[in-house]
């Protein structure tokens, strides 16, 4: 798909409805502009609304306007940074140690690092859109996690040093609001609650 420049793409609250529109996406009014703000402040986006009301189906939408990858984080209970960031894999380091014998190896060479979404998106050499979903079903550990990496786009590897972002990613966040999400985190977004449809709208949408 052919990308796009964010300037180019969102001129106005009206021109990413149009586009999005083109996404087969309806995006009403308050949406559109709180996606433009977003875009041309390049901060995140944090869409909050009850399950099924179309907050990944934007984001989804967003990156195709853009032209533009999706990198799709999906929150649970639980998820930590080996899920999120990266991991060590252990066993090819073992192997590399066995067969290397006397000779030296580096264990901490990329071949052996698995990069995780928040990684990925850091190492990619063009912008990507990153969607965080479901950011309510992860613990406030992982927020805080999460509010680090979106404060200067950088992840610090112990083994490697700081790896910054070759291309500020485009980041989006979803929420059903499960829970509250931490005041810090939502003070860096553009927030915006996503209703469910009314009957004409509705129509609109089904005949897209």
């Amino acid at each position: 798909m052919p990308k796009r420049s964010a300037e180019t793409v969102a001129t106005s609250p009206e021109a990413v409805a149009s586009r999005l529109a083109a996404s087969r996406y309806l995006a009403d009014e308050s949406l559109a502009t709180a996606i433009f703000l977003a875009i041309r402040l390049g901060k995140p986006l944090l869409l909050e609304g009850a399950p099924g009301v179309g907050k990944t189906e934007a984001a989804k939408a967003i990156a195709e306007l853009l032209g533009r990858d999706l990198v799709r984080l999906q929150c649970y209970e639980g998820i930590d940074a080996a899920h999120a960031l990266y991991e060590w894999n252990y066993q090819r380091q073992l192997l590399a140690i066995r067969h290397a014998g006397e000779h030296e190896v580096d264990i901490y060479d990329d071949r052996f690092l698995i990069a995780r979404p928040l990684l990925q998106v850091l190492k990619a050499p063009e912008k990507r859109v990153l969607l965080v979903d479901e950011i309510d079903r992860s613990d406030h550990e992982f927020e805080a996690l999460l509010l680090e990496f979106l404060s200067d786009f950088q992840i610090s590897i112990p083994e490697r040093g700081t790896i910054r972002a070759t291309a500020q990613p485009i980041v989006i966040l979803t929420s059903n609001r499960t829970r509250e999400l931490a005041e810090a985190l939502r003070r860096r977004c553009v927030y915006h609650w996503i209703t469910y449809p009314g009957a004409e709208r509705e129509a609109e949408i089904i005949m897209l």
